[in-house]
């Protein structure tokens, strides 16, 4: 089975040899269309085996990735943005996938670096070249509804769903959301599709959470019920919906209802790592309302799911240190610092639980690695810290 790489983009030259680099040993051709670029995009692109084409950008995602697809001459079709790589450990799962000949379209974890509270999603990003699979909505744009209809004419083909992650992505981080304008662009293309498509659930919920996101509190909540209201939402979208309202109410301190529409999140359909979320979100209201040992419940059940996220050792260690499990909390923060060296959070934690076993000598050197890296960056956290310890003459 043949497969392309097909792609859009735009000033994409930081991160785009990455991402092409990351399916050279999987793909057959590399499709690359740009819709604008000033910058090395196109020379990049095509120094590296890719066939670049360009496209007169219409503020419309879908028929730019319509456009993309209309260049593919494979068997099936992977779809990435610049800001993502292809992780390797997964080629081969992807390949036998695609040797099921009723396999329509494989669903791939993406994980989401530079968003701690929703670390995973699931995409539509791999699917085989077929006529009736096109892009619909201007603003997150997907392939789902046309694959559903396509399923109901001819019910030989299914979706498949990989557990393991299989794309990694950082167009989350703060500097990438500055630097692209994301939230601007995206309510601007999403309100207008929205005014031409009424009763569009998933856009919505995006749109509901945009709205959220940028402190339009009666807007979002009010479009995100309109979403809940449709009978046929799918399960991952009624997921999304529960969170972002259970995530407005804990804003407004409307915590009764948060846990009510946290508890509802959890209870859907959905791969565990796309609750993750909830749970990290669920488990720091715990934390707020004073009860650790229900938070340390949810951060276990992070860890258990991903034991390789930094936060769920530490957030699960800040609850058992809260309930006087310090031992366990002192394994769970090391573990964290395992993950991530650098984490500056982790190292005061530790710190604080050696502090409350008696361990002096391990609780200084803990907080004096926490000043360093809050120092190192650029946070005040550090000079608070160094304060209070030369206030308890531990400084």
């Amino acid at each position: 089975m043949s497969v392309s790489l097909c792609m859009i983009v735009k000033d994409e030259e930081a991160t785009l040899a990455d991402c092409l680099e990351s399916v050279r040993e999987f793909v057959d051709e590399m499709v690359v269309l740009d819709t604008g670029s000033r910058d090395r995009t196109c020379e990049i692109a095509a120094a590296m085996g890719a066939q670049v084409q360009t496209f007169d950008w219409c503020d419309d995602f879908a028929a730019a990735r319509n456009a993309a697809l209309n260049y593919v001459t494979t068997d099936w079709v992977l779809v990435l943005d610049a800001d993502e790589i292809l992780l390797p450990g997964v080629v081969p799962t992807l390949k036998v996938a695609m040797q099921d000949e009723h396999c329509l379209v494989v669903n791939l974890v993406r994980q989401e670096l530079g968003t701690h509270q929703i670390p995973y999603s699931l995409v539509s990003r791999l699917f085989r070249k077929h006529p009736a699979i096109a892009f619909e909505r201007a603003y997150h744009e997907s392939i789902d509804d046309s694959v559903l209809r396509l399923i109901a004419q001819e019910p030989q083909w299914r979706v498949l769903e990989l557990a393991e992650i299989a794309i990694r992505h950082t167009g989350y981080t703060a500097a990438a959301i500055a630097q692209r304008q994301k939230v601007e662009r995206a309510q601007t293309i999403m309100e207008r599709y929205l005014a031409a498509h009424g009763d569009d659930a998933y856009i919505q919920n995006k749109l509901g959470a945009l709205y959220l996101e940028v402190g339009q509190r009666d807007q979002g909540r009010a479009l995100l019920q309109q979403s809940l209201a449709t009978a046929t939402l799918e399960p991952p979208i009624r997921y999304e919906v529960h969170y972002h309202l259970a995530s407005s109410y804990v804003e407004s301190g409307e915590f009764d209802l948060a846990n009510r529409h946290f508890q509802t999140a959890v209870e859907q359909p959905i791969s565990p790592y796309l609750k993750l979320g909830t749970y990290t979100n669920w488990g720091d209201l715990r934390m707020e309302q004073g009860n650790p040992v229900a938070a340390a419940v949810l951060f276990q059940k992070v860890v258990e799911t991903d034991p390789a996220l930094p936060l769920g050792w530490f957030n699960l260690g800040t609850a058992l240190k809260d309930m006087g499990n310090l031992d366990d909390a002192i394994a769970c923060y090391q573990q964290a610092i395992q993950l991530e060296p650098t984490y500056a959070q982790a190292h005061q934690g530790l710190g604080i639980a050696w502090m409350k076993g008696g361990r002096i000598f391990e609780s200084q050197e803990s907080f004096r690695k926490a000043i360093a890296l809050y120092q190192q960056q650029g946070s005040p956290e550090g000079d608070r810290l160094q304060q209070v310890l030369q206030e308890m003459h531990l400084g």
